[in-house]
């Protein structure tokens, strides 16, 4: 029992909504074949008691209380009426049944106190014992009747028992109908959860609100809906910053390994190689300045240090790096000017627009720092094709080219790169569309 008690409830939500409506059926089921059977015992009762008056009712015919005497007369059914049957006089026995034993005590306590009683006594079984007065004009008797309850007893023991099977067979109806319609009830959230698991694994665009479903798994599907839309946002974050990390990633490792490759291909004096090793130090410094701002942007961190970039030393670095000098122009109108930005940060929002620059100019780039009422601007110039103009307003769109057969290498990360981190920081990165020829790019920083 202790076993039972403590036995843990069912793992599947099926088994506990069938153990509950098991036990609420169980229940109900006690309550109702307790006050059947009540009822059944007090409508058989009736029925003796309904028996024994009638029985009574019949001997009262046969008795005589027309006198001062109370008399009983002698009729053709006497040995009929007097099978347990007790007539008296007030309190004197007039009749009593043929081996009536220990029952005569009781009919006469029933004659005693007078009056319509019943009584059940266990003499040698279950006896109904009823009292019945007879009045005449001049004198009164008292009729007992008493009637085996037996038969009684043995129709509620069959109607009990008949109950308790059918509470048996209905219990196990409720338990086998409940696992049935919960599991059907089930079978569309099942569904559900194996297409959300097989949608989240392949970024799959399919929703469940475009699918019919009752209200409350509509609900359900909704929240899926939203578990999806996160889960799809997170896969693009990721496929974005893998992305950014790699298009940046490469101008300083191509430096490491061509530094590598012209240190290895010939002789190098001592000044050689220790140039060689300063580039490659200085390399992976970018690269892993490269890292950490991409990683504090993804992780939503503190990108900024406000007032502590120096624009133009960080331009001269970039300009060292990624272009010719021979064919890079920079000017400015403050050599000591500020962006309210970290050094690195403002390296990787010009990066990529110095970098196009160099890929598709002809002759010259420009790059230009001035002041503006509120912050700091930086152009970037090229005498290039420039931008076809059905293609600006997708300029800024992550993996979008103009041209894909251009014959130049990218992945069209880099614009959407240094917009998205100028932003960070409350600036702006913008296109000119009027700008010919080439292509004009302006980067809106806040004033350190």
């Amino acid at each position: 029992m202790t076993a039972l008690l403590h036995r843990p409830a069912p793992r599947t939500l099926r088994g506990r909504l069938s153990l509950v409506a098991l036990t609420t059926a169980t229940l109900l089921m006690l309550v109702l074949t307790v006050a059947f059977n009540a009822v059944a015992g007090h409508r058989l009762q009736h029925q003796a008691d309904d028996e024994l008056r009638t029985r009574a009712a019949a001997v009262a015919t046969t008795i005589d209380t027309s006198g001062t005497t109370v008399r009983v007369l002698e009729t053709s059914n006497d040995e009929l009426l007097d099978t347990n049957v007790w007539i008296y006089a007030g309190r004197r026995l007039l009749e009593l049944p043929p081996n009536a034993g220990p029952l005569t005590r009781v009919a006469d306590s029933l004659a005693r106190h007078g009056g319509q009683r019943c009584v059940t006594a266990d003499v040698d079984g279950p006896l109904r014992l009823c009292s019945q007065p007879v009045s005449g004009d001049r004198s009164e008797a008292t009729v007992v009747t008493a009637l085996d309850l037996s038969p009684y007893r043995s129709s509620a023991d069959t109607l009990l028992l008949g109950s308790l099977a059918l509470d048996v067979v209905m219990l196990a109806c409720t338990y086998a109908l409940t696992r049935l319609a919960v599991g059907r009830a089930l079978r569309p959230v099942r569904t559900m959860t194996d297409q959300a698991t097989q949608w989240s694994a392949v970024a799959s665009e399919e929703r469940f609100a475009s699918m019919r479903h009752p209200a409350e798994l509509a609900r359900l599907g909704t929240s899926l809906d939203a578990i999806l839309d996160r889960i799809r946002t997170l896969l693009r974050h990721e496929r974005q910053l893998t992305g950014e990390l790699s298009h940046e990633l490469r101008t300083p490792l191509s430096r490491i390994i061509a530094e590598l490759d012209w240190w290895q291909t010939r002789p190098r004096t001592a000044d050689q190689t220790h140039a060689t090793h300063q580039v490659i130090a200085d390399a992976a410094e970018s690269m892993r300045t490269i890292c950490d701002t991409l990683l504090d942007d993804a992780r939503g961190g503190t990108l900024t240090a406000p007032g502590t970039a120096e624009v133009v030393p960080t331009l001269q670095r970039l300009a060292e790096v990624l272009a010719p000098p021979r064919h890079l122009t920079l000017g400015t109108e403050c050599p000591r000017m500020k962006a309210g930005v970290a050094p690195a940060l403002l390296e990787r929002i010009v990066s990529p627009l110095l970098t196009n620059a160099c890929r598709y100019a002809r002759s010259s780039i420009a790059v230009r720092a001035y002041h503006v009422p509120d912050g700091v601007c930086i152009d970037v110039i090229d005498d290039g094709p420039g931008v076809l103009p059905p293609f600006a307003g997708q300029l800024f769109e992550p993996g979008r080219r103009g041209d894909p057969g251009d014959g130049h290498h990218g992945a069209g990360l880099g614009l959407p790169l240094a917009r998205r981190l100028a932003r960070s920081v409350g600036g702006e990165v913008t296109y000119d569309p009027a700008h010919t020829p080439g292509a004009r790019f302006v980067v809106s920083l806040p004033a350190g």
